[in-house]
């Protein structure tokens, strides 16, 4: 767990992401790349998010989390916002460490239990994970004043803002799909708290006699997260004059490589305050939703959905059958089937020309 909340909070969202923003004067000069950056940005971070609402283990439903947010990251680099794609990396790497250790401490706590379906009630057992672990929620649902809300509103208003010349609608129509985004992060990683944390213990009574806190080797990094998860989206406020520590700080990088002046477009604050109110309802309608869905339990409403929608849910389950089709298309199709194949050209073709060789020379030689 630890090494997962070090990939998913760093590593992997990094990598991409700052080679993007390090390389900005060269996509900049090609603006249908910066189209594509920003529509796979947008398609990643809504396709990860719909995974996400129904994955039953604790840590997918993270993992998938991390993916959606990394597609947020690449949408702010695509409308040439690179200083807010590094700001919600910088964020996110505090919230996502917190939850992944967080789901570490429950993993503990339960003697390797993953499946949420088998948790619950896990608040009054496990207090410090539990505070922790909505502390960092609530930051990636994008409530008001903590870190999230800051670096995922900064994107959402840069993508609002953009211009791509030849296609007028389509920052509108990503900023949508952004916004609709932020609203199912806020209900599965909810879902998520919901089914892990309150109602009743779903296990079994010998499960629930070993639940215990973890160690303070494990708590006291979470309450550090947590403590960062608050303040860390302080160092880059958008809406302050002279607030954007973040932008500042890599304007040289922006500016003097790309050998402009760039200067960045800024709304006027009504319309700053509207897109802000508009992402806290989205916000607050995901939270409550999988509040009134699944505090009590699993609950009967999504039960009641899955069952008439039963194609989408097993679609969503089995992750769009992404897995399925590479192991027909790559490990069946080309690793043993294409091996295969290689391996019949080999013996037939291939080895006919040094066992032909092999035996003309050895019957020349018996001559």
């Amino acid at each position: 767990t630890p090494v997962s909340a070090l990939i998913h909070a760093a590593t992997m969202v990094t990598a991409g992401v700052y080679m993007v923003a390090r390389c900005n004067v060269f996509f900049r000069l090609a603006p249908d790349a910066m189209i594509v950056v920003a529509c796979v940005g947008a398609f990643t971070a809504l396709f990860a998010a719909t995974i996400g609402l129904v994955q039953n283990d604790i840590k997918k439903v993270l993992a998938y989390s991390t993916v959606s947010q990394l597609g947020y990251m690449f949408l702010a680099c695509g409308v040439g916002a690179f200083a807010e794609g590094m700001f919600h990396v910088t964020t996110h790497a505090f919230f996502k460490a917190c939850l992944f250790l967080g789901s570490g401490s429950v993993i503990h706590a339960l003697a390797g239990e993953q499946d949420i379906r088998r948790m619950g009630g896990l608040a009054r057992r496990i207090p410090t994970t539990y505070r922790t672990f909505l502390v960092a929620s609530l930051t990636i649902a994008g409530v008001p004043f903590l870190a999230a809300f800051f670096s995922k509103d900064a994107i959402k208003a840069a993508v609002f803002h953009a211009e791509f010349a030849p296609l007028p609608w389509l920052p509108k129509l990503l900023y949508a799909i952004a916004l609709f985004t932020a609203g199912m992060t806020a209900f599965y990683m909810f879902r998520l708290v919901a089914l892990t944390f309150w109602g009743e213990f779903r296990g079994t009574p010998e499960e629930a006699s070993h639940i215990h806190e973890s160690p303070k080797s494990m708590t006291i990094p979470l309450i550090v997260l947590a403590f960062l998860s608050v303040v860390s989206g302080y160092v880059g406020v958008p809406i302050i004059e002279h607030g954007d520590r973040i932008g500042e700080f890599l304007s040289p990088v922006r500016l003097a490589i790309a050998g402009s002046h760039e200067t960045r477009h800024h709304a006027p604050l009504s319309v700053e305050l509207a897109l802000m109110a508009a992402a806290v309802a989205v916000a607050s309608i995901g939270i409550y939703l999988a509040w009134s869905w699944y505090s009590k339990g699993e609950g009967r409403t999504p039960a009641r959905l899955a069952a008439a929608y039963p194609g989408i849910y097993r679609t969503l389950e089995n992750k769009y059958y992404v897995d399925e089709f590479y192991d027909a298309a790559f490990v069946r199709g080309v690793a043993i089937d294409g091996g295969h194949f290689l391996w019949e050209v080999d013996a037939t073709v291939v080895d006919l020309i040094p066992n032909g060789a092999a035996a003309v020379t050895k019957g020349a030689s018996w001559v």
